[in-house]
């Protein structure tokens, strides 16, 4: 009799595999970080096979350490960073480049160039996404132009172009394939058809035949390689690591909300069985598709996230943790008028400018380490708190209650100041890796391991709320503040500059 399911969460910096039981408790959790390559300035990138070895070494490990032999996990789900490009040789397996991270920038010239040319409305109305070098699309078509053949190669069907999560369903299984909610992020799938639309592959000069085959976030794809878990295990969920922590945030009803922070800060509100229009530069994405029926959320990204704590460790060494920072924060009643803008790589939603630069304003002789670290977290809420007011304006339905996840929803300081920005309470579930909860919810479901979402939705269970503590005028006061100091990140790099 089986009793697990394997998540398999390919993150930005680390993979990691975790083992949930028919409770939905944590049973096991491996974790490896792998390197972060920046060649140039604006450009991310990762080498496909540390993601690849990485995630197979903590698949096995947290099933070593936990004892558990392959034939008693159901099923394996996936979620992973999206939007991250792969460009791979469809017979030997192996990249043929770098993947091009979703934080990457080199293609910004290549949608100013699209924008001007008026494109930018029709990609719009047939993806649900903005114009912006944060999707697959250019980076895809930047591959083509700049690897040695390999537009030539990828026309004669010797290639394969995948987000993450393919790559780590061909590696597993050998079926090139992606799930509808990744194929949403490409900025080539048109989500009213459920598609890879035509008129785009034509757009960005996509041969067709590199594309892998769309399929349900919850259904059984394939096997695994009998050597990589000594039997074979059926991979049976994929949806990208967003839309999958909604899933296991058992946000499945319309105007729900969840944000995570992660690497970067993602809000996504639950909108419906019907795509929904954004007039606030918001996202329309594709949540999951189970059972024929296909959910849409509306997302807002916000590109900084944790990893301005990150930057706090790594670019300016005034924590040697992570885990350091909140009581770093603590160490002052406020950040004494000092805003972080952590446009390092840009700002994501809901102002889309490539160009944009981390800045510091509003210091003074008496800033300290402390007033910068409680800056940096509060850039994180101020930054979610412009998702939400969008949302609310998109969605006009009303918001109880933001779910919130990932690592840095561990840290009190943040939640409470995130719920006073929020104006709602900001609810910590007792599980917080919910990305990895939800992609092992969709391949249970798959296999019967769970019978329904009503189930999975009544394992859901607060740990803490955090309750709002300020009032109407104050949040208004904060958020101009906030206001004041992004309009002078703001277009810091010129347009068209080779390295945006």
């Amino acid at each position: 009799m089986t009793h697990y399911v394997l998540a398999l969460d390919q993150g930005t910096t680390s993979s990691r595999a975790i083992l949930f039981d028919r409770q939905g408790r944590l049973c096991g959790v491996a974790q490896q970080e792998f390197p972060q390559h920046f060649p140039q300035p604006g450009w991310v990138e990762h080498d496909p096979n540390d993601i690849w070895r990485s995630q197979l070494a903590v698949a096995r490990q947290v099933l070593q350490e936990q004892g558990v032999d392959a034939a008693h996990v159901a099923a394996i789900g996936i979620a992973n960073q999206r939007e991250t490009t792969i460009l791979w040789d469809r017979k030997s397996g192996e990249p043929v480049a770098p993947a091009i991270v979703w934080q990457d920038r080199r293609t910004a010239p290549d949608c100013d160039r699209l924008r001007a040319e008026g494109k930018a409305a029709r990609i719009h109305a047939n993806t649900g996404l903005e114009l912006d070098a944060y999707f697959s699309a250019t980076k895809l078509a930047w591959l083509l132009a700049n690897v040695p053949d390999a537009r030539t190669r990828a026309e004669r069907g010797e290639l394969c172009f995948g987000t993450v999560d393919s790559w780590l369903a061909f590696k597993l299984t050998g079926r090139h394939v992606t799930d509808v909610s990744n194929a949403s992020r490409t900025m080539l799938f048109n989500i009213h058809l459920m598609r890879w639309d035509s008129e785009l592959l034509h757009l960005f000069a996509i041969p067709e035949a590199i594309l892998p085959e769309v399929v349900s976030s919850s259904e059984e794809i394939g096997a695994t390689h009998a050597n990589l878990f000594g039997r074979p295990i059926a991979l049976a969920g994929i949806a990208g690591d967003q839309q999958a922590a909604t899933f296991g945030q058992a946000c499945h009803r319309r105007g729900m909300v969840k944000n995570t922070y992660g690497t970067g800060c993602f809000m996504l509100m639950h909108a419906g069985t019907h795509a929904p229009v954004s007039h606030n530069r918001l996202l329309a994405t594709v949540g999951w598709r189970v059972d024929g029926q296909t959910d849409y959320l509306l997302e807002g990204s916000v590109f900084m996230g944790g990893a301005t704590v990150q930057w706090l460790r790594d670019g300016l060494g005034i924590i040697s943790q992570s885990s350091e920072v909140e009581a770093l924060a603590a160490s002052v009643p406020d950040s004494a008028g000092v805003f972080l803008v952590p446009a390092f790589v840009g700002l994501g939603a809901p102002h889309w400018d490539p160009y944009a630069r981390g800045t510091l304003v509003g210091m003074t002789r008496g800033t300290n380490r402390g007033h910068i670290a409680r800056a940096a977290l509060e850039a994180i809420a101020y930054q979610s708190a412009e998702l939400l007011d969008a949302m609310r304006r998109d969605a006009a339905c009303p918001v109880t209650e933001v779910r919130a996840d990932g690592g840095a929803a561990r840290n009190d300081l943040l939640m409470q100041f995130q719920a006073d920005l929020l104006g709602v309470p900001v609810v910590r579930p007792r599980v917080t890796e919910t990305t990895a909860l939800g992609a092992a919810y969709l391949a249970g479901l798959a296999l019967g391991f769970w019978e329904s979402r009503e189930e999975i939705a009544a394992q859901w269970q607060a740990e803490r709320s955090f309750e709002p503590a300020l009032g109407a005028d104050q949040r208004a006061a904060l958020m101009a503040h906030w206001a004041r100091a992004v309009e002078r990140a703001k277009a810091w790099e010129e347009a068209g500059a080779a390295n945006p």
